[in-house]
């Protein structure tokens, strides 16, 4: 059985890892400190009894679930936030969905089975698109546009310079824009 000095010197000697870990995971600060938080309190109020040698694989263990929940929680928010975010016009912050959730398909959404079918090809061939990107300018495009990170973050998860950031990305842009031009893609 671990003592609570033992629990502790552990804890405490894991913490800066551990941050790394789910800052890897999630990109995100604040969320990565949550997720290290809430494992620490997990570990310590379900298996604080057991002995300080099943402590690092115990903890590891809840760490990675910890980040799994975070994203399983993140995706259910989302579809939450999109689905609902249809019924506000303007981003109106004060806007009650359901109020209007007899109102037809958002305006600037396909209305017919047809428009959704298009967007979806659209959609396939971007991704296609993306994929065919070379390494580094696909991990600098995705990362700055879909991953929202800034310039400097994106530069200190790729390990290279801000520069080389805005080159990867601008190549990247240029890549997709001609690509998509060139199958008869506006956007």
């Amino acid at each position: 059985m671990a003592s609570q000095r033992e629990l502790s010197d552990f804890l405490t000697a894991v913490e800066r890892r551990a941050f790394k870990q789910a800052m890897f995971a999630v990109r995100n600060e604040e969320s990565a400190l949550d997720i290290v938080q809430d494992a620490m309190m997990k570990l310590a109020e379900k298996y604080g009894d057991r002995p300080p040698t099943e402590l690092p694989m115990l903890f590891q263990r809840i760490l990675q679930n910890t980040i799994r929940d975070y994203y399983r929680r993140s995706k259910v928010r989302s579809l939450w936030t999109t689905l609902l975010s249809a019924f506000s016009p303007n981003d109106d912050e004060d806007h009650d969905p359901l109020e209007t959730i007899s109102s037809e398909s958002d305006a600037n959404g396909p209305k017919t089975p047809h428009g959704q079918f298009e967007q979806a090809q659209v959609m396939g061939m971007i991704e296609k698109e993306i994929e065919s990107l070379p390494g580094r300018q696909r991990e600098a495009f995705l990362l700055r546009y879909w991953e929202d990170m800034d310039v400097a973050e994106t530069a200190s998860i790729m390990g290279c310079s801000e520069g080389s950031v805005k080159t990867h990305c601008s190549r990247a842009n240029h890549a997709l824009a001609a690509a998509l031009k060139a199958k008869g893609i506006t956007l």
